[in-house]
């Protein structure tokens, strides 16, 4: 392990803090562009409108409330991980610049529902995307998959999905955020939950010496996770808000102890592309705020 990823490791295991999720996909770009104040007609590529997101995550990356006091790690889209902040590689200025460690989402989305879930698309181009992250200091990954209803066949079947890429991933020497969402509109979610609960402990169970981290849905039970967060091949259990507003996610977070946000949506709440640079930083500053304050309690 380089010097780096020790320092890396030692961060995301022990520092109080949250992460920092700027990986909206192709397909959400969008819409997180709109919530942001920035509606399709700016742009006529699909490259003008990737400019267009970096420039929205360098401008949340560059604030002065973006700091390591608060925030431990940041999950960057592969091309925000090709981009360049303040004249420096992503993943080098978060890490150098902000004492942030830098991950990048590694999925290419979702395939088509079965069994009352959604795997993950195959991605032939994961080996060559894992080589080009260790080249660029990328210290882990991050892959989502969509549980949308209690079945325990399809549950078993995505998670072992899971852990099967998150080895994959291991052997490339980086640390994978396990990430099998649960719907939060699923009528049946805590009893998916539960599931996902009894699968993923049968797959760590069976890890011998190797960690990964967990990012999961806030559960209906609170401490629903605990066995998880407490897991020895558990380096950190981090929660997403999934459609949960601010104050709702929060509160829910605030209910789990050992487990810290790993919010997007609602990291972006009330700032907007024309805000003054003052009022853009005392805004995002509040909402990191509110983060931290659930993610350490």
């Amino acid at each position: 392990m380089t010097t780096n990823a020790t320092a890396q490791l030692e961060r995301i295991s022990n520092a109080q803090g949250f992460i920092a999720a700027l990986d909206q996909s192709g397909g959400s770009t969008p819409k997180a562009l709109a919530s942001y104040g920035v509606d399709a007609a700016a742009w006529t590529t699909e490259a003008e409108m990737f400019d267009l997101v970096h420039a929205m995550r360098a401008r949340i990356m560059t604030s002065p409330a973006f700091t390591g006091d608060r925030i431990v790690g940041a999950i960057l889209f592969e091309q925000t991980m090709d981009c360049e902040v303040e004249g420096l590689p992503t993943a080098d200025y978060l890490w150098t610049r902000k004492n942030v460690v830098p991950f990048v989402k590694t999925d290419v989305g979702l395939a088509d529902e079965t069994n009352g879930v959604q795997l993950m698309k195959d991605n032939p181009g994961l080996p060559a995307l894992l080589q080009r992250a260790t080249a660029k200091g990328i210290f882990g990954t991050k892959m989502r998959s969509v549980v949308q209803s209690a079945n325990p066949a399809g549950v078993d079947s995505l998670v072992a999905q899971q852990f099967q890429v998150g080895n994959q991933i291991i052997d490339a020497g980086l640390m994978p955020i396990i990430e099998p969402e649960v719907n939060i509109e699923a009528s049946d979610k805590a009893a998916a939950e539960d599931l996902v609960l009894q699968a993923i402990t049968r797959e760590l169970d069976g890890l011998g010496d190797r960690r990964v981290m967990l990012k999961l849905t806030l559960p209906e039970t609170a401490g629903h996770y605990a066995s998880l967060v407490a897991h020895p091949n558990v380096v950190r259990v981090v929660a997403l808000s999934g459609g949960y507003d601010l104050d709702e996610s929060c509160s829910r977070l605030a209910q789990n102890a050992g487990t810290i946000a790993s919010f997007s949506r609602v990291l972006t709440n009330g700032i907007h592309a024309d805000q003054p640079q003052d009022e853009f930083d005392t805004t995002i500053a509040s909402t990191i705020e509110k983060i931290f304050e659930a993610s350490i309690t």
